[in-house]
């Protein structure tokens, strides 16, 4: 007789948000790594997974059959909670992605959750409910450096990159005014690529260039698919963010072996690169120092690091690494 083998629990992991974010590409990361501990899905919209109807959904959780639901935003808890209070029993973990005070409603929500992951210490401590920390991991197979990539539309050979979200806490006016050392350097240039919030916040960046003769240097891209290209095609990576909930940017941009330029103590920057060995850090809001690492970083004054910032990600960040611990996570 063929022995039976015993089903595996299930796991479900929300997403209800329209546009892509750190927090879909975290999600689709990490998904891969579950099918061999567990029956994977996605539930809700805006992410590339296994999808479950809201059928079967309410099928499984109303069954006899072990299940982990993980969701990553407020409206996904509430629909679950919704499960709950009809009667169905799973496990609900909840990841807080951001590192500012939640306010009242997500403490009480996070609170109602079996468990909370946060990605941070900062963001661990700050919470004020037990938590466990559990930082984003990046897809190393897919963010991985490539040769000859150009960019279109941009003739400078050397390629400094700003990705994602365009908005002041992201640091963006310090990052034009530290790039006037451009001017002296007509084969570099400087690309944001995000989504803007504000046309008005575009326009001041913009004069801010044109104000330091580096107009012709700098170019702006929307949000995009193919992110993976614009870290390939890069030189140096800057995130000269104020705030940040993790950085999945910078974990890419070192995966993609690109030098990076961060700021220092936000979101995982100082977990990630350890200042002068696999990258660059500098006080938040700093011009001057991040000019002074531009200009050394194009002259070769000091190294930049991309093959270090890209061995640090393959030993300590990868997605793999990140599923492991939330299988244990969901399993204790």
């Amino acid at each position: 007789m063929h022995k039976i083998l015993p089903l595996k629990p299930i796991l479900i992991h929300t997403h209800f948000h329209k546009r892509r974010t750190g927090v879909t590409r975290s999600i689709e990361n990490v998904l891969p790594f579950f099918d061999t501990k567990f029956e994977t899905y996605l539930f809700g919209y805006g992410a590339k997974g296994k999808h479950i109807s809201i059928k079967n959904l309410t099928n499984l959780l109303f069954s006899d059959r072990e299940v982990v639901v993980h969701c990553h935003r407020n409206n996904e808890i509430i629909r679950m909670l919704f499960f709950r209070f009809l009667g169905a029993k799973f496990k609900l973990i909840a990841t807080r992605h951001a590192e500012t005070i939640p306010s009242g409603l997500t403490m009480k929500l996070l609170k109602k959750s079996d468990k909370v992951i946060t990605l941070v210490k900062s963001m661990s401590k700050k919470l004020g409910i037990k938590n466990t920390i559990v930082g984003h991991g990046v897809n190393v197979a897919l963010f991985k450096p490539k040769e000859n990539i150009q960019l279109k539309n941009i003739p400078q050979e050397n390629i400094i990159l700003c990705a994602g979200r365009v908005r002041k806490a992201k640091g963006h006016l310090d990052l034009l005014n530290a790039a006037k050392v451009l001017r002296e350097h007509q084969n570099w240039a400087l690309v944001i690529v995000g989504k803007v919030d504000k046309p008005n916040f575009l326009t001041e960046l913009k004069a801010i260039a044109k104000n330091h003769f580096i107009e012709n240097q700098v170019f702006f891209r929307d949000e995009t698919l193919d992110i993976i290209s614009f870290y390939q095609a890069s030189k140096i990576a800057v995130v000269p963010s104020y705030s940040e909930g993790f950085s999945l940017v910078t974990a890419e941009a070192m995966s993609c072996g690109c030098a990076v330029i961060a700021t220092k103590n936000v979101g995982v920057h100082s977990s990630l690169i350890t200042h002068g060995e696999n990258g660059y850090l500098f006080e938040a809001g700093n011009n001057d120092a991040l000019a002074t690492l531009l200009e050394k970083s194009i002259q070769d004054k000091v190294p930049l690091l991309g093959t270090q910032a890209r061995q640090e990600i393959l030993e300590n960040w990868s997605a793999k690494k990140e599923a492991e611990r939330l299988i244990d996570v969901y399993l204790t």
